[in-house]
């Protein structure tokens, strides 16, 4: 039988099958399957045509017992108020590692700091992982760093904002983001414009709140203090923030919410005060999670590169190409990705 009729079968497609469509060795296939950078582009690019088109999936039990490697990859997170963020960044990961023949296990930390030390002891222990992906704000947690550390699995931090020389991580620039998002506003003619943090414990939170202050400083705009609101990147959080923002002495003409779900819920509350989105009140958000185009109107906000972030991680951990501990300096340890203002209809320029 041939592979490609195989494929048409109940029966499963073997490596032997995918080698014989591709016209290689089962040592190349091997070899592509498991990122060997010494393959060549074309060589790799006729193997994993062979394997979309036979639908091969790699035996992982088999692959496990023939090498040191699990084929694995951890990730943990802790917030779980970031629903649109951690759903995005998971999906890409998902996506990301079946690309490359292995396999996602996910994990919520929530609990006592001793019930965070063992889920993670757990995950490594009882999985093996190669590596472990941590989420904002677990990814500032040193005691989860130094267990794993102790436990010798490379790990990839994301966004992280404290002990930057300790591990590799991936982030975009968040202050310079939220500074020009604030511009954008102010160019198109707002001066009353008040802010949502984000949650306290993470890095972003600051840096986006930092990003905002110069920026109206840089302008000569003051801020009132009844025009910063603290948020914990919920929905729920961004309800409290606006009703206080909506209701206050001098209204603001608009509102600059930390992520997508506070925005949503800031327009949601001006809708049910009968105030006009963008006409009466112009809002942004920042992520560009799902939740910024399913509403009306649709979100102004900073796509924060999620789904690469997430790819540039697995990539890291699966090929090794950043050593842990083998640096100390933050240029080789730094993967910055870039953002982009994605302006839609939320905001307007202010009526004269």
């Amino acid at each position: 039988m041939s592979p490609i009729s195989k494929s048409n079968s109940k029966t499963k497609s073997t490596i032997q099958d995918v080698a014989e469509l591709a016209g290689v060795s089962k040592m190349t296939v091997s070899r592509v399957l498991n990122n060997d950078e010494k393959v060549s582009d074309k060589t790799r690019l006729k193997v994993k045509e062979a394997a979309n088109k036979l639908h091969y999936r790699p035996n992982i039990s088999a692959r496990r017992l023939a090498s040191a490697k699990s084929y694995f990859i951890g990730l943990l997170y802790e917030n779980p108020s970031q629903g649109g963020y951690v759903s995005q960044f998971m999906m890409s990961a998902l996506k990301s590692c079946r690309q490359r023949g292995y396999h996602l296990v996910v994990d919520e930390c929530e609990g006592t700091q001793v019930e965070k030390l063992t889920i993670t002891r757990d995950l490594v222990e009882e999985t093996r992982v190669d590596g472990v992906i941590l989420l904002p704000p677990f990814c500032n947690n040193i005691e989860i760093l130094n267990e794993l550390k102790a436990l010798n699995v490379p790990y990839i931090r994301v966004s992280p904002d404290v002990e930057l020389t300790q591990s590799p991580f991936v982030c975009m620039d968040d202050y310079q983001a939220a500074f020009e998002m604030t511009n954008l506003l102010i160019e198109q003619g707002h001066r009353d414009i008040a802010f949502i943090i984000g949650h306290p414990d993470v890095g972003a939170s600051r840096l986006r709140y930092q990003g905002f202050l110069d920026a109206m400083r840089s302008n000569k705009l003051t801020i009132p203090p009844e025009y910063i609101e603290q948020g914990l990147f919920s929905y729920k959080s961004g309800l409290s923030a606006a009703k206080a923002l909506l209701t206050c002495n001098n209204m603001p003409t608009a509102i600059f919410a930390s992520n997508d779900d506070m925005a949503a819920a800031v327009i949601s509350v001006a809708n049910s005060l009968g105030i006009q989105v963008p006409q009466q009140l112009s809002v942004v958000g920042y992520d560009d999670t799902p939740i910024a185009t399913t509403i009306w109107p649709n979100i102004t906000t900073v796509k924060q590169p999620i789904e690469a972030m997430a790819e540039a991680a697995i990539a890291m951990l699966t090929t090794g190409k950043f050593d842990q501990g083998l640096s100390d300096k933050l240029s080789d340890l730094r993967h910055v990705l870039d953002f982009e203002l994605k302006q839609r209809d939320s905001t307007s320029r202010v009526k004269s």
